[in-house]
Parts: structure tokens; sequence; C-alpha cells
């Protein structure tokens, strides 16, 4: 699969309501939540206003002139939030193109455009239960705290 990992152009940045929604973790069995749900102030942070503040990065996975994913990251009072220097950062592939290397692909390119911008570090948040957890193991994040459902995991660049 010929795969290319670019910066997320501005006009592209409305797909992040799509991707927000893909990166949405549902437990086998379970029924998906509605779409109105990234409509939500929790989830809104992900996307609001993106690409407005100078801590907003994303970059876009595109196969045959389709985006397919999208990594992006910011400074935001989310989930994964520990503090207000360290970006946050969510991931987000359409289930069909999972399990090709893309997600890794995305996450090496994302970690290594924010060290370039000279962060220390990244956050996110992550359900135990959700595969994606071994990515990020895989790429470099460790678990710094969790409660009943969610890891809190950083990556220092």
């Amino acid at each position: 699969m010929d795969v290319t990992i670019r910066e997320m152009q501005k006009q592209e940045y409305p797909l992040l309501d799509n991707f927000l929604y893909e990166a949405i973790f549902v437990p086998e069995g379970a029924e998906p939540p509605p779409k109105t749900i990234i409509a939500s102030p929790e989830l809104q942070v992900y996307v609001e206003h993106f690409g407005e503040a100078k801590d907003d990065w994303g970059l876009a996975a595109e196969v045959g002139g389709k985006i397919v994913g999208a990594v992006w990251a910011r400074i935001m009072n989310d989930y994964g939030h520990v503090d207000d220097e360290t970006p946050s950062l969510a991931i987000s592939l359409y289930k069909e193109y999972r399990g090709f290397g893309i997600g890794t692909g995305m996450m090496k390119e994302i970690l290594a455009l924010l060290k370039s911008q000279g962060y220390g570090r990244v956050s996110l948040s992550v359900q135990k239960a959700n595969y994606a957890v071994k990515l990020y193991l895989k790429t470099g994040f460790e678990i710094i705290k969790e409660n009943e459902d969610e890891y809190i995991m950083i990556c220092h660049l």
C-alpha cells in the first residue's frame, strides 16, 4: 500500500471531526455512540478552532489521493492533559486501513515533528481495552497514571 504522510492543510481541518469520531474506542460487541457525541465540550477541545493556535499540529495519511488517517496534537485541557507545555495527541485511522503500519508511521512522523518544534514530551489518554495501547508502547509512550478505565501516557521526545 502506497501511503503518504504529510502536513494537514488548512482546508482539510474540517475532516478532523470525522477522525475524532473514528478515534472513539468502541469495545467489542458494544453499540457505537451517535455521531453527535463529538459536539460534546469534552470532545470539541480536540478539534474546535484547530489550526488557530501556534501549538496546533496535524498530519494526514493519504492513500490513492484519499485521506485515510490523521494524527494531531495541541495543548488542551483534555483527558490526557499533563501540563500547559505538553501537547496532547489524537490519532485516528479508518478501520479498513488499520493493520498496515500506517498508524505507526503517523506516530513516528508526529513525534519527530513535535521534537523538531522544541517540545520535550507529548501526552495522550487511551482506554485500557483499546488495541492502540500496543502502538503507543511500541512508539515510546509510557504509562504515567491510570484509573479504572484509562491510561494517561507520555512520550519523551
